[in-house]
């Protein structure tokens, strides 16, 4: 019997629940919280236009007790299997994304997804990211240059890069995959150019067998995100910028279930100018000093 990508993953990626845990983990312990200082006023209208806007919803549809209390079973769930980074990352980030960096001039960015590690190894450019001996996929060389906004290279700036495998798989996300497979941190040279030996990813699912893909089997929804390679850009002095980079072509640009794919993301592979296997594509990046705005 011929085995689909959704049987392959159901098979080898690990249950939701564990990684949901360890995305909820890793939130935790990313210091993302540390500077947290919301004024009561704030919170106040936040919290209060959120939960009117639920009772408004209710009402509008009538909600039933039946559905009620299937929603509150939900959100239970939600919690137990870990999933409320995967629910806002899918859902919600890209609102917060577009809202934060609608100011801000240079590259534009994407929502950073819940599969971000951070600490990958290192490299100079340039580099090869982490690849088992028989790594299957496309061999893909990704390289351009860092400029400031008024075209002058960029000292310094560095390229965190992490992405799935051939078969849509995310290390430390899903058993038996080597550690740091897919990523690291590239630094560009002294004239701002780097250059990155990969893999071509491919679309996957995000996981189906917790409570996120409880709600897309009930409302009737597909779980698929279309092929993309995870970016961070940085530099000292300069704003960073989290990125999802895509592929034409894919079926699935048109409707990720993420809502993250802008057209200033796509990429153009080309074949290999440099005589090797694979594809190159090439995605200068402009970056805003701190403080800098449209």
């Amino acid at each position: 019997m011929e085995i689909t990508m959704t049987e392959t993953r159901k098979e080898n990626e690990g249950t939701a629940v564990e990684a949901g845990t360890k995305a909820t983990e890793r939130f935790t312990a990313s210091g993302k919280l540390a500077k947290l200082q919301v004024p009561q006023e704030r919170v106040s209208l936040l919290a209060g236009e959120a939960i009117k806007a639920i009772n408004d919803i209710a009402v509008k549809h009538q909600v039933t007790y039946e559905e009620y209390n299937a929603l509150k079973a939900w959100l239970i769930k939600v919690g137990t299997d870990g999933e409320w980074p995967l629910f806002l990352d899918v859902w919600l980030e890209h609102t917060i994304e577009d809202i934060n960096s609608q100011e801000r001039p240079g590259a534009v960015g994407t929502i950073e997804g819940p599969y971000y590690v951070p600490g990958s190894p290192v490299l100079p450019t340039p580099g090869t990211l982490q690849m088992r001996e028989d790594e299957p996929g496309t061999p893909l060389l990704f390289k351009g240059h860092f400029t400031d906004t008024d075209g002058n290279p960029i000292q310094g700036a560095q390229v965190e890069i992490w992405h799935a495998d051939a078969n849509g798989f995310y290390s430390q996300y899903a058993p038996e995959l080597p550690e740091w497979l897919f990523r690291g941190t590239v630094k560009a040279d002294g004239n701002g150019y780097f250059e990155i030996n990969t893999k071509r990813p491919a679309p996957y699912q995000i996981p189906t067998d917790g409570a996120c893909g409880q709600l897309i089997s009930a409302a009737g929804w597909h779980a698929w995100r279309p092929a993309h390679i995870h970016i961070k850009v940085s530099a000292p002095g300069y704003q960073l910028v989290t990125q999802q980079l895509y592929f034409p072509g894919d079926p699935h640009n048109e409707d990720d279930i993420a809502s993250a794919v802008k057209p200033e993301l796509m990429l153009d592979p080309k074949p290999r100018t440099d005589g090797g296997e694979g594809e190159e594509v090439v995605y200068d990046y402009v970056l805003a000093k701190e403080g800098q705005t449209k």
